[in-house]
């Protein structure tokens, strides 16, 4: 196998892009007053001139009532400087730039809300925990504005692409999963009716973005649970995101709040995760964490490429092009991705490893690997300290050391 396809430009939307790799929508947990920083965009610039073609700066919400951590950035009119200059600085160094925006749903508190938290259904979520109460049709409406307005900012401040976040058990995952949402109008019941707010949310985006920057959408193959989506319910979705002219989609899994580990596979870091986060603010979460982690949270056996099977059922029942994300991290399993009809791969975690990671990968030649062990030790601090791999962290725990190591092996 001659390493070709990765290295070849492709039209994405109303883009090129100048090789097939874009680095996914990781939460980096860098931003500031919900506004980019520093460290945000040099980590960007770091990725854009290790080799990607397009860098996608991870969850923005499109207003505040969909922020779950205080390092997130909320898209308003206020931080167009920083959104201006990240996207600049991103060009700069030879990549186009793409931004995630979506709302978190029931996945947030008071604090980072700024009001009880809200969902397509009244529940209790366990990942905050918080009670969230079920959306007004005055107030989803208010949301599909303020997805376009969100595009229109981004737009203006000249950035590439869209991606807007449709999966993981997020506000529009959450209405289309029968596990979050027991609505009985419109906008609950059967599938067709799960699916209107993201019909109207990705026809607001579309229509907003009229064809000047790309939009993907990332969505889910399956919940990775018996209540929520199957397979083939999500290909149903994707069928009509591909129907409603969507650019692209990113095929992905999983539900963060029931099944988070499905999202990317390995070890679950409950000692890294207990161990950042923050005792003042949260003392109770982590106390549970600590003692019952490991049930909540179930670890996955990793597998090179975990999610390419599945992933290949719905390139045989779409035409529109489709972005593969997971476990990537040699040439030889990114050829094989893209030899088997995916248009784009993106990656996170090895290019948290290594933002140089695409150069080696042209260099080294098919053969090259990624030194990344997936212990997801990134993970587990994301949501408490700016992401990093465990070699960039200093003076790590003996309990976390241990903890990667057992990782590793798994």
């Amino acid at each position: 196998m001659q390493q070709q396809l990765l290295f070849t430009p492709k039209k994405l939307g109303a883009i090129e892009l100048k090789n097939r790799s874009i680095r996914s929508a990781a939460f980096e947990n860098m931003g500031k007053n919900y506004s980019p920083t520093e460290e945000l965009v040099n980590y960007h610039k770091s990725v854009a001139k290790g080799g990607v073609a397009m860098t996608t700066v991870a969850y923005a919400s499109v207003n505040r009532s969909g922020i779950s951590f205080d390092g997130q950035l909320w898209i308003r009119q206020e931080i167009m400087p920083e959104l201006r200059r990240l996207a600049d600085e991103v060009h700069s160094c030879g990549a186009k730039v793409s931004i995630q925006l979506g709302h978190c749903g029931n996945m947030t508190h008071w604090h980072t809300a700024g009001q009880m938290p809200v969902g397509a259904s009244t529940r209790f979520n366990l990942y905050s925990p918080t009670f969230a109460r079920k959306l007004k049709e005055k107030e989803i409406l208010q949301i599909v504005k303020d997805f376009g307005n969100a595009v229109k900012l981004v737009k203006e401040a000249g950035f590439d692409a869209v991606e807007i976040h449709a999966g993981h058990g997020y506000l529009i995952s959450q209405f289309l999963s029968p596990y979050t949402n027991r609505r009985r109008d419109k906008f609950g019941g059967s599938l067709n009716n799960r699916m209107r707010f993201m019909q109207m949310v990705i026809e607001e985006v579309l229509n907003v973005a009229n064809r000047e920057i790309a939009v993907v959408v990332k969505t889910n193959m399956y919940d990775g649970f018996r209540s929520g989506l199957q397979i083939d319910d999500c290909i149903t979705v994707a069928k009509e995101l591909e129907r409603l002219g969507v650019d692209a989609l990113v095929l992905s899994a999983g539900f963060v709040s029931k099944a988070p580990m499905t999202v990317m596979h390995g070890a679950m870091p409950v000692k890294t995760l207990a161990h950042y986060m923050d005792m003042k603010k949260y003392w109770w979460l982590k106390a549970m964490i600590r003692l019952f982690g490991r049930f909540m949270m179930k670890s996955l056996p990793y597998s090179e490429g975990f999610f390419l099977e599945d992933a290949k059922r719905f390139r045989k029942e779409l035409k529109l092009p489709l972005i593969y994300v997971g476990g990537l991290i040699a040439g030889e399993k990114i050829e094989e991705v893209l030899n088997s009809g995916f248009d784009f791969v993106q990656m996170a975690r090895v290019l948290i490893n290594d933002p140089e990671f695409i150069n080696h990968l042209k260099e080294g030649g098919i053969t090259y690997r990624s030194n990344c062990g997936h212990s997801n030790y990134c993970i587990g601090r994301m949501y408490s300290k700016p992401f990093c791999c465990h070699h960039c962290a200093e003076n790590l725990p003996k309990k976390i050391e241990k903890e990667i190591e057992k990782a590793e092996r798994y």
